[in-house]
């Protein structure tokens, strides 16, 4: 192990100032921090049933820890996932790709050192888990020049896990095998890939239809979609029949178009003004406890379908915006305050309306719990973020500076571009599976639903893979042969 540590010691040493920061989190902000999302996938582990919302995979891994009663634990396994992450991309950087020791190493910095990526881990959130996991499938597909059925049915496995933890994983299924098509791989381990997906996925939608009447994995993605057109469509410009299509009628939005809110997520969690109308969610005219509902669902995705069509130029529009913010050099506080400060490291504890420390919210939970109480019974004690200085403050002030401006992630992917560029001979080559990887996981947030801090995040390692890739042969290797100066994509290299 110490051989090792000294052969690897540029990327030891940056592991290790990445898990002193980490611990320097867990300090601070224990047991855990939390997202409105949080309380759902905690009142899902206690008391499991599908949920309408978004697929139960991270809960099943909440699940695994509960017996712990730890949200101490939780954060921890996710820390080890973010350094997981980060050594997964050096070991493909350099063993597979041959890059020198400080190139693979830079490749993996914003994972190991990004301030977000570590508060995103302090979370009791599925995007760590999520994250991981893609980067496992790139790096599994990348290794081997010939893939196996056996590999393919572990890189399948996962897709169902990256499906199960985040509704993006079916592009990202999509993108593995059509990768494996133009790869020319071969019948076997494709079907082994299909084959081993299909499985877990199909058992799951099979366990959702119990519930809910329905084969899906969720009842939500045509409601997503009507949030994302929400902010544009234009009732008078759809063509909907007044007599035939009443379902369609209710979803229209009365306020113009000028005076609606500049953000798609008010169309689906705001709370409306009780009747309906004005700028409140017009969701709330189907009853609240039909929100969710198949029927509901599928009129949303009805009215979404038809907007986009009738008014395309306008649906580019917001689809365009949303991905660039993506680039910003700083950070807008989008969509609102509220949301933009779940994503800080705050080196102070936030205070009521009474002045006493903020609470967990007294929602009720789909999967019928409720939320604080749910999250009490989990720990065995109170599940509130504990803010302890001088933790807190050192991490506040580091993520004031030591973050991936937006700016410099699409110079990133621009150098991957060029990769897959220079390759197209060879359909972009390696380069061409993590750079479709990272644009597709910036584009679909905001082709779907809507622009989010943390949807950038998971694109970044993929990002940065595609463009360690592309900038290989740009640099002076101490040792190379004839053979490998010639061969388009090394295999192997002693570590």
């Amino acid at each position: 192990m110490l051989a090792m540590v000294r052969r690897h010691r540029v990327f030891a040493a940056a592991f290790g100032a990445g898990a002193v920061l980490r611990l320097i989190a867990m300090l601070g902000y224990g047991p855990a921090m939390w997202f409105n999302d949080s309380y759902e996938y905690v009142s899902v582990a206690l008391h499991p049933r599908p949920h309408p919302i978004r697929p139960d995979g991270y809960s099943f891994w909440l699940m695994l820890l509960q017996p712990f009663h730890s949200f101490t634990l939780v954060t921890f396994t996710q820390h080890l996932m973010g350094l997981a992450t980060a050594c997964l991309i050096y070991a493909l950087l350099r063993i597979k790709f041959r890059l020198p020791k400080w190139g693979a190493t830079l490749a993996a910095a914003p994972v190991l050192f990004d301030a977000y990526q570590i508060q995103l881990e302090q979370l009791v959130m599925s995007d760590t888990l999520f994250l991981l996991l893609v980067v496992g499938v790139i790096t599994l597909v990348l290794w081997k020049r010939r893939l196996t059925w056996k590999a393919g049915a572990v890189i399948g496995l996962l897709l169902a896990l990256t499906w199960l933890t985040r509704s993006i994983g079916l592009p990202i299924l999509a993108l593995v095998v059509l990768y494996l098509l133009v790869k020319r791989t071969g019948w076997r381990p494709i079907v082994a890939v299909l084959t081993a997906c299909a499985i877990p996925v199909m058992a799951y939608m099979g366990w959702f239809a119990s519930a809910y009447g329905k084969f899906a994995m969720t009842n939500s993605d045509g409601l997503i979609l009507y949030m994302r057109t929400a902010i544009f469509a234009d009732c008078n410009k759809m063509d909907i029949d007044k007599y035939k299509e009443v379902q369609l009628l209710l979803l229209c939005i009365n306020d113009p178009v000028s005076q609606r809110k500049d953000y798609a997520q008010w169309y689906l969690w705001g709370q409306g003004n009780g009747d309906g109308t004005g700028t409140g969610e017009v969701l709330h005219r189907w009853g609240i406890n039909k929100k969710w509902s198949e029927i509901t669902n599928d009129a949303a995705s009805k009215f979404a379908t038809r907007a986009i069509l009738s008014q395309p130029g306008d649906y580019l529009q917001v689809v365009a915006r949303d991905f660039f913010r993506s680039f910003h050099w700083a950070r807008p506080r989008f969509p609102d305050e509220s949301t933009y400060n779940m994503y800080q490291f705050k080196p102070y504890v936030e205070l009521d309306d009474t002045g006493q420390p903020k609470r967990l919210p007294k929602w009720s939970s789909y999967a019928g719990g409720r939320t604080d109480t749910d999250a009490f019974s989990y720990e065995q004690g109170p599940p509130e973020t504990r803010i302890v200085q001088p933790w807190a403050t050192i991490m506040s002030n580091y993520q004031k500076v030591f973050y991936l401006r937006g700016i410099m992630l699409g110079g990133i992917l621009l150098i991957g571009l060029y990769g897959v560029f220079v390759r197209w001979r060879k359909f972009g080559g390696a380069v061409v599976l993590p750079w479709l990887g990272a644009v597709g996981l910036l584009l679909a947030p905001a082709a779907t639903a809507e622009f989010d801090y943390r949807y950038v995040l998971p694109a970044v390692p993929l990002a940065c893979i595609a463009a360690a890739i592309t900038l290989r042969r740009g640099v002076t290797w101490a040792r190379r042969s004839p053979r490998s100066s010639s061969a388009s994509e090394p295999t192997t290299v002693r570590a």
